[in-house]
């Protein structure tokens, strides 16, 4: 696998203490695994005249949790993935239980590439060229809109910088 996968699976071996302390990281950690974003910043991204209200994930273990375990998203939500530098990212769908599509994008917001991707897969979906952002939304959804290669996603600006 690439070095650092984004999307929909979590990484082994995360351990949660016991005691007070521990029980309450074990019900964070169970909200967060149900799909609650209690702490989660989100933004406002066009694509043209598609509004997109994006959760923003920018931390190495937010974006390797992504939208696994999510049920459900709503037609014009998402997920910005924001990486530190620009590099050839990849996603996978392993623990993402709907399918979604991912628009790789450059500094400028423009779409280098979109890969459709099925849940539970652990295929790699890669940016053909150095990307800083990835945008995954339903299946679909970029295909629907006619929105390709070269276009570009409005907004990125409000993005927090990744950390």
């Amino acid at each position: 696998m690439p070095p650092e996968l984004g999307c929909c699976s979590a990484r082994p071996g995360v351990r949660v203490q016991a005691g007070g302390a521990g029980r309450a990281l074990r019900f964070a950690a169970l909200l967060a695994v149900a799909g609650a974003s209690f702490a989660q910043q989100r933004i406002e991204l066009a694509a043209g005249i598609h509004r997109i209200e994006a959760e923003v994930v920018d931390t190495p273990a937010a974006r390797a949790r992504g939208l696994m375990h999510r049920t459900q998203l709503a037609t014009q939500q998402g997920m910005l993935f924001v990486f530190d530098e620009p590099a050839v990212h990849c996603m996978w769908m392993k623990n993402t239980l709907i399918p979604l599509a991912v628009a790789f994008l450059d500094d400028d917001g423009r779409i280098v590439n979109i890969a459709e991707m099925q849940p539970h897969s652990e295929q790699s979906h890669c940016a053909a060229r150095p990307v800083r952002y990835a945008l995954e939304m339903n299946a679909g959804w970029f295909a629907r809109r006619g929105l390709k290669a070269g276009m570009t996603i409005t907004g990125l600006q409000r993005a927090p910088k990744a950390h």
